[in-house]
């Protein structure tokens, strides 16, 4: 474990340090002030869909402990909090009348940032779409991208005189893949069409969710969170090697490539062009405007093995097993220097803006003992990661900040509330908050590097 003072050290005076969390996985207040349900809301409920039929109806209870945690936030020492805006408060139908109510909670939001000289960082989608436009299909449906634009309308017309950074959606991926083919998140699809038609209208939701921003605040900084992987091939055959380069295209291309390049990947658009949606003219111009910055939310390496013998369906690989013997509470392999390879790896690839590490953290679930949570493994991971960020800067990535994943334990989508990223413990029999010695450790280096910034 790195010391936090020496870490804060290295990096420069216009870094950030900060944490995030997300709407769902923290505000509770399901059913209060004109929120109706999101694909969120009617998954959790489904028997079989997330451990132990835990659900985001309570959550945190952020939305009535808002200035609570704000003041905790404060107290850590981070300059700046991303958190995410529900879209099922701001326009319950998905489309048709705007809740002013919602607006109002993340005005209080926003302006209690401010008060305690917080930055604020927003995501516009995190995941939980209002159930009603599950009905016209969701993201499989070209018209949820329209409904999306004028959500973001709406709420930068609102709130970005106060926002300094923005991004329209947080892990594509995750929206695409791990909810239309893989059926583990909302909406629980496992079809490759689904997905597909899901991955263009995402995309172009993208594009139109610039726009509007550029068009309601334009002095704001808009992005994209992407939780891009970072592929290894689990040995040097060539067949390996492709395998990767396939793994690359299909997680990572088939968003970067739209967005900074203005087309899909070769080699996917060869293995499944035929089966996407219809790309319309001025489609890929929206999506490939340009950006300000973008997120990187990293948490561990992925290891590929060549599966084309198998006829598996496009990208055609398997798994492999771990090479790094360090696994977390949710069995994800901790492997930091693979966060500096994947980035150096995209900025080979891309013309990329400035980024931010918007997401890292590790889920261990010890509990309090005495009132002390210690947390050793997560201290661990956070000082192994956050030297990366600062050998990232080092070698000239043009780097600006690190958020760590999460504030506080939360609902953790398809886990429930079985496992626990927080720096904060959360009792969610009793929401007491409980700050962990990582929490602690983290605190150490981000009022150590205030400190420094300010007597620079």
């Amino acid at each position: 474990m790195i010391d936090p003072k020496q870490l804060a050290r290295r990096f420069p005076e216009d870094f950030i340090f900060g944490v995030a969390t997300a709407s769902y996985q923290i505000e509770g207040a399901a059913r209060e002030d004109g929120r109706k349900p999101s694909i969120w809301d009617a998954f959790s409920h489904m028997p079989g869909r997330v451990h132990n039929r835990d659900t985001g109806d309570v959550a945190c209870d952020h939305y009535h402990r808002m200035e609570d945690d704000l003041d905790l936030m404060k107290d850590l020492g981070v300059e700046t909090y991303r958190f995410s805006i529900a879209w099922p408060r701001i326009i319950p139908d998905g489309r048709g009348p705007v809740n002013e109510a919602g607006l109002d909670f993340y005005d209080r939001l926003i302006d209690g940032c401010k008060a305690r000289g917080l930055k604020t960082n927003a995501t516009l989608y995190h995941w939980d779409l209002p159930l009603t436009l599950a009905g016209d299909g969701g993201w499989t449906a070209r018209s949820t991208a329209y409904a999306y634009q004028r959500y973001v309308q709406t709420v930068m017309k609102r709130l970005g005189d106060r926002l300094d950074l923005v991004s329209t959606f947080n892990e594509p991926w995750c929206i695409v893949w791990l909810s239309h083919l893989y059926g583990i998140h909302a909406p629980g699809e496992k079809s490759m069409d689904a997905a597909l038609a899901a991955l263009h209208t995402v995309n172009l939701a993208h594009g139109l969710g610039v726009e509007a921003i550029r068009q309601e605040a334009p002095d704001v900084k808009a992005g994209i969170v992407l939780n891009l992987h970072a592929f290894y091939p689990v040995s040097e055959t060539e067949a390996d090697h492709a395998a990767a380069e396939r793994s690359f295209q299909f997680n990572n291309g088939v968003f970067l490539d739209p967005i900074f390049k203005g087309a899909y990947p070769d080699g996917f658009m060869a293995a499944l062009g035929d089966r996407m949606p219809v790309i319309e003219d001025g489609d890929l111009a929206l999506i490939s405007q340009n950006l300000d910055w973008w997120g990187l939310n990293y948490y561990k390496p992925d290891r590929v093995a060549d599966d084309s013998a198998s006829g598996a369906e496009y990208p055609a690989v398997s798994t492999g097993a771990p090479v790094n013997n360090v696994i977390t509470d949710i069995g994800w392999e901790t492997y930091a220097p693979g966060m500096k390879m994947l980035t150096e790896q995209v900025y080979q690839r891309y013309d990329l803006p400035e980024m931010y590490i918007t997401e890292n953290g590790a889920c261990y679930n010890m509990a309090p003992v005495n009132g002390i949570v210690d947390d050793a493994p997560r201290t661990e991971y956070l000082s192994d990661h956050i030297s990366i960020a600062a050998d990232l800067v080092e070698a000239g990535i043009p780097l600006k900040g690190y958020y760590a994943w999460s504030l506080m334990d939360n609902f953790e989508w398809a886990e429930g509330y079985n496992m626990r990223f927080g720096l904060i413990y959360v009792d969610y029999e009793t929401q007491e908050r409980t700050l962990k010695n990582s929490g602690k450790w983290y605190k150490a280096l981000a009022e150590e590097f205030l400190e420094k910034s300010a007597n620079a």
